[in-house]
């Protein structure tokens, strides 16, 4: 390396920085009795090539390391070992042998041999142990780009793994650039024209693929190792600021075409695991400040995660980690929002109890920086704690595991799901209306990344995770889904048939529900992970999105694009304003209806519902659900008064039991209901329309 030498530095910021003459380096440890900044050549080098010992009079102020490296440039790959009582019993686990990446380090380079036992095992890791890269974050040219701020009511949500988005060989990206973040920006045609206004993209902090059970690989990433970094492997570029310009390119070029950016953040745990896990970072650093530790023995480590350990995340010194990551993301990465992993996990305080006003999430919510972000709560955690509905704080919106859970049990034909489903059409009033909040609060989704795909959900009653190797016994077991006669991939075209009908008759509920909308990435092409709903280790055809469902699937891709397009529409033609159709309604009155108009049926036995929506004074919508297995005919409430001219006519915009291109049309195009009845066939959704002109 060119010649170097140190001074003492600065305490903040933290992190390595990029200033003239060098980079100034600063890291925070309480318990440390010692500091030393390691740098190499190579990511594979075993041995540093220079070593910088921090002075504990004059490199620490109150518990900041801190060191100015003149000299140092961009590309400059370091670690750090740390001193310290090695009492587990205490909480305290430092370990000098073990090369540290800095919590606040702006890239991590992977070796080749990177080994995660190796970091776990006793003796000196650094040949094989991940290590962070100095960059300079603010050298880039962002064009006046900025964060979008598009309202929560005109939000489509597309929840994507960045890897898995583009990794098939179908996808027509050339091989270098599959499953990276150019892979994305080369596909953002295909999400223009699919109508998404947003992608939440699964976890692209980078993350420990080594960390899954029985040697398998850790797909999904939630295993992070560092809050301020994104993945290594989804970059096709390798220069020292490639992963950083390449995610900033890809956000630039979708918010040109539209598209929010908000990324799945995981603040809960890290991957360093349970008291058998590796030193990686934070636990070399101050175990006991970072983590959870159980009350009664403090070599182990709470675990509200499910996954090993726990985040002290309501520490002054966590907290303010976690919010420095978020104003990184926002002021220097142009991202839009965050969905937050187990969020319920931020509410508890150091010993695990729930805290009625958590500081981390006041701390969020109010942050300046932060204001207009979108802010997405998982709101439950591994270990019971459910808060949908009463999550803190008021900007806070929430994924609505009840509207999942009820709209799958309805179209099913579960009995006694009725009165559940109406709520959820409305955005969960009984869940949200206490709180006097937006409708779009309420997250509305049927599938995620966890558990069954849509087209999974409609041909698996069971799980089949055999792949991953656990006998089965991982995954959810509630999963509500129905295979419409047959288990798995079937020839039968009358079962083929129930199962697109079902599809669309998901989706259609989804969408039109009042709330912000989310689809999993290519349920709108009948993925199928081929009955496995806990594809976390599947970094293969199991959990990537074939490109030939495109063709295979059209009639259910133009399905999603013509609902999508009716999220945004013409409020009349006199202003020509952009408006959203869930504005419109969430605004109207409604009326609910059984078979007969006004005598809707609440009973347990009920499987059909309708709704009249008047919206404003030139839109009228009849929505007719019918989940039983046989056709009903139901009554339809008087259209707007008509003089002969079609006014006063139904026109069907949506019959999920036609065929394409009749399940949906055009607005423009939509045939008149003759009669004073409609016929919804077994297991279908029905929308009509009605305009004042």
């Amino acid at each position: 390396m060119t010649h170097v030498s140190a001074t003492i530095g600065h305490s903040s910021p933290l992190g390595a920085t990029v200033v003239d003459g060098g980079v100034n380096f600063s890291v925070f440890s309480r318990n440390a009795a010692g500091v030393a900044l390691l740098f190499f050549d190579h990511e594979d080098d075993a041995r540093p090539s220079r070593v910088i010992r921090l002075d504990h009079a004059t490199n620490r102020t109150y518990h900041y390391w801190h060191v100015f490296v003149r000299g140092v440039q961009p590309g400059q790959i370091y670690g750090y070992r740390v001193q310290g009582p090695s009492d587990p019993g205490s909480g305290m686990r430092f370990d000098p042998s073990k090369l540290l990446l800095d919590p606040y380090g702006r890239r991590v380079t992977v070796p080749e041999g990177y080994d995660r036992e190796a970091a776990g095992a006793e003796g000196d890791n650094a040949g094989t142990a991940m290590k962070s890269v100095v960059v300079d974050a603010h050298a880039y040219d962002w064009e006046w780009d900025a964060p979008l701020h598009r309202p929560s009511s005109r939000t489509i949500i597309y929840e994507m793994h960045v890897g898995g988005f583009t990794r098939h060989p179908t996808s027509g990206v050339a091989e270098v650039k599959r499953g990276t973040f150019a892979g994305v920006t080369e596909k953002i045609p295909y999400l223009r024209q699919l109508g998404i206004t947003a992608v939440e993209l699964m976890p692209v902090f980078q993350f420990d693929a080594q960390d899954a059970p029985l040697g398998r690989v850790n797909y999904w990433g939630y295993a992070p190792v560092s809050f301020f970094a994104p993945h290594e492997s989804y970059s096709s570029r390798q220069d020292p600021h490639g992963p950083l310009d390449e995610f900033r390119d890809m956000v630039k070029a979708l918010h040109r075409s539209g598209i929010e950016v908000i990324l799945d953040v995981v603040f809960n745990h890290t991957a360093e695991g349970d008291h058998s896990g590796p030193t990686q970072c934070l636990r070399g650093l101050d175990n006991d400040i970072y983590y959870l530790l159980e009350r009664e023995d403090r070599s182990r480590y709470a675990n509200y995660s499910g996954t090993g350990n726990t985040l002290n995340a309501n520490h002054p010194i966590v907290r303010r980690m976690i919010l420095d990551s978020l104003r990184y993301w926002v002021e220097e990465m142009h991202v839009d929002g965050f969905r937050f992993d187990l969020a319920g996990i931020l509410a508890r305080d150091a010993t695990g109890e729930v805290m009625s006003n958590p500081p981390v999430l006041w701390d969020i919510e109010s942050d300046p920086a932060l204001a207009g972000t979108k802010l997405i709560a998982e709101a439950w955690d591994a270990a019971g704690l459910y808060q949908v509905g009463s999550f803190v704080g008021d900007a806070w919106m929430e994924w609505n595991g009840r509207f999942r859970d009820d709209v799958r049990s309805f179209l099913r034909g579960e009995e006694g799901v009725v009165k559940r489903v109406a709520q959820r059409l409305l955005g969960s009033p009984d869940i949200y209306g206490h709180e006097e909040r937006e409708a779009e609060q309420s997250v509305n989704f049927v599938t995620c990344h966890d558990g069954f795909t849509l087209n999974d959900l409609v041909s698996y009653e069971r799980k089949h995770n055999e792949a991953n190797g656990e006998h089965n016994r991982d995954g959810m077991n509630d999963n509500r889904s129905w295979n419409c006669g047959v288990e798995g991939p079937t020839e039968d075209p009358a079962v083929e048939k129930l199962r697109n009908r079902q599809v669309k008759n998901f989706l259609t509920v989804t969408m039109l529900s009042l709330g912000a909308p989310m689809i999993l990435m290519g349920d709108e092409v009948r993925r199928t992970q081929w009955g496995n709903n806990n594809a976390y280790c599947q970094d293969n055809e199991v959990g990537w999105l074939d490109w030939t469902l495109v063709a295979k699937h059209a009639d259910v891709l133009r399905f999603v694009k013509l609902l999508a397009a009716r999220r945004r529409l013409r409020d009349g033609e006199a202003d020509h304003r952009r408006v959203s159709l869930n504005s419109l309604i969430r605004e109207a009155s409604t009326a609910w209806h059984g078979v007969k108009v006004g005598q809707p049926d609440w009973s347990d036995r009920s499987h059909s519902l309708a709704l009249t929506v008047q919206a404003g004074d030139r839109l009228r919508f009849h929505l007719i659900l019918n989940a039983y297995w046989e056709p009903l005919r139901f009554e339809l409430p008087p259209a707007f008064g008509g003089d002969g001219d079609g006014r006063g006519v139904w026109r069907r915009w949506i019959d999920t039991f036609l065929d394409s291109p009749n399940d949906i049309v055009e607005w423009r195009d939509a045939p008149p209901v003759a009669g004073l009845t409609y016929r919804a066939e077994p297991r279908s959704v029905v929308v009509l329309l009605a305009r004042a002109e």
